[in-house]
């Protein structure tokens, strides 16, 4: 079993009905939040399909961008690591998350900062943790996770964010333990080398946000060329409406925690 897409759990969250309130770079409009619960319940029952548990929380009205659980905590087959946003409207979340955390982990570690990461800057692959430096995770954050994840024999190295990127894996997703789905031009920088890469097609940069779960490679519907990329590759893949989370500036890999 490979721990870096092979997955007996998940967590997620529903929605709040306060999303509509969340945070975005660009504003493209309200989202639609019944058009998001539906959205949701797929990508959850998808998830359920791999044989995985799926733990569902209730919405946190206080906190409108609480769906994107994935930001508030790393979780590795040893530990879970829990983040320090980058954003202040978000930073109740993580302990909001902890309990959930602690009731599959026994060792549950946390950054307590000056520095700040996200898990959306976070790519675990069997060779490394990939982390980006963002508008929301800085060096001293990178830093604090190094020295956290040290005794469990993680190698942590640093990757700069393209301007105007939201998070790392806004632009990239791990495929399997040695191919990387990424956009031209995140990997123009040379970060994937030492990695196989499949490229999004031009235009479809925002299809860079997927995750593999099992045999699952789940991604946002509505960007056929990479879908057709993917298949051609030899991956089973499933498509998920992601029309107004993208609003937020969410994807595929924001809305669960897997380990």
């Amino acid at each position: 079993m490979n721990p870096t897409y092979q997955f007996r759990h998940a967590i997620t969250r529903k929605p709040a009905a306060s999303i509509t309130k969340g945070l975005r770079a660009i504003d493209t409009g309200t989202p639609d939040l019944e058009r998001m619960q539906a959205a949701h319940d797929a990508y959850v029952a998808t998830l359920r399909e791999t044989g995985a548990d799926v733990v569902t929380l209730p919405p946190l009205p206080a906190y409108p961008d609480c769906v994107f659980v994935e930001d508030t905590a790393l979780c590795l087959p040893q530990g879970a690591i829990l983040m320090r946003s980058g954003a202040v409207s978000r930073a109740g979340e993580v302990a909001e998350m902890a309990p959930s955390l602690r009731n599959h982990y026994n060792d549950v570690r946390q950054i307590k900062g000056p520095g700040t990461i996200e898990g959306g800057d976070i790519l675990v692959t069997p060779k490394e943790i990939l982390v980006g430096l963002s508008e929301r995770t800085n060096q001293a954050g990178m830093d604090e996770l190094a020295r956290l994840v040290r005794d469990w024999g993680y190698k942590v190295r640093a990757i700069s964010v393209p301007a105007g990127v939201l998070h790392f894996k806004t632009d990239c997703s791990l495929l399997d333990g040695e191919t990387i789905l990424s956009t031209p031009r995140l990997a123009a920088s040379g970060c994937f080398d030492d990695y196989k890469v499949i490229y999004t097609a031009d235009g479809e940069e925002a299809a860079a946000n997927a995750i593999r779960f099992n045999q699952f490679v789940i991604m946002a519907a509505g960007f056929p060329n990479t879908a057709k990329r993917l298949y051609d590759a030899g991956y089973e893949v499933r498509e998920i409406d992601n029309t107004e989370y993208a609003k937020l500036d969410g994807g595929m890999s924001c809305l669960s925690l897997r380990f």
